[in-house]
């Protein structure tokens, strides 16, 4: 991580196109030979950074009271993981908003970014699926026809996963997903509602970013996040069953 914080530090002081990859290494008291062991670029350096904060989020989902219904499980975590000095310290939080703001005038950060973002996808559709295994329902949240659809189709892929072996906690041929759910029996549509609540973060974050987030009274992160993900309690969940 001291890699990564000496890159984020260089490309919000003097610019990425400014900054070397040999920069990146004197900054964080390593060899250049060194960098490239962890790195082929130096974009890819600020990676574990953009993971860290998408890597809080889904795991604060996943420890989520059972109870809990999806969509508010998601405005939970973004409440408790996008608020200066919950995970971030709040004197970094000007660093955090610069950096993700590069990503916006700079296309190879916004490809780094934008792959931490569809990683983050597959984690969350992966803990959407363990809490329908463990009776934490996508019909509780919807209360619709389709959520209960969701569900069943839920229970049944995770059954006939135990059945065959590739997945439940620990089951030969798992290939560590949340849980022990392997990640290859996600069923599409929760992976369809992870890649919304995905993108009602990204788009929440990137939003405070590119106002510089500093402006007094102005909504933070958490606020626009959870703004975004409201509009989940009522999302169209019939539509996917459409012929």
């Amino acid at each position: 991580m001291e890699i990564a914080r000496a890159a984020a530090g260089l490309f919000v002081r003097q610019g990425l196109k400014a900054t070397r990859a040999e920069d990146i290494a004197q900054a964080a008291g390593i060899a250049p030979r060194t960098f490239y062991r962890y790195f082929a670029a130096k974009e890819e350096a600020v990676a574990p950074l953009y993971e860290a904060g998408a890597r809080r989020w889904v795991e604060a989902v996943r420890a989520a009271p059972p109870g809990a219904s999806v969509p508010q499980a998601l405005e939970d975590a973004v409440r408790s993981t996008l608020r200066p000095g919950a995970g971030v310290p709040t004197d970094s939080w000007a660093g955090v908003c610069a950096l993700i703001r590069l990503t916006h005038s700079t296309p190879s950060l916004r490809r780094v970014w934008a792959e931490v973002c569809q990683t983050s996808e597959r984690a969350l559709g992966e803990v959407l699926a363990a809490r329908a295994r463990t009776g934490t329902t996508i019909a509780t949240a919807t209360g619709t026809a389709i959520g209960t659809a969701i569900d069943n189709d839920a229970e049944r892929i995770v059954r006939a996963a135990r059945a065959d072996g590739t997945g439940g906690a620990g089951g030969a041929g798992s290939t560590g997903g949340a849980d022990g759910v392997d990640s290859a029996v996600v069923d599409a549509r929760l992976r369809f509602a992870a890649a919304v609540a995905v993108a009602a973060v990204r788009a929440a974050v990137e939003g405070w970013a590119a106002g510089d987030g500093t402006g007094e009274g102005l909504p933070g992160p958490a606020e626009l996040a959870v703004a975004n993900l409201a509009t989940l309690r009522d999302f169209p969940w019939d539509a996917l069953t459409e012929p």
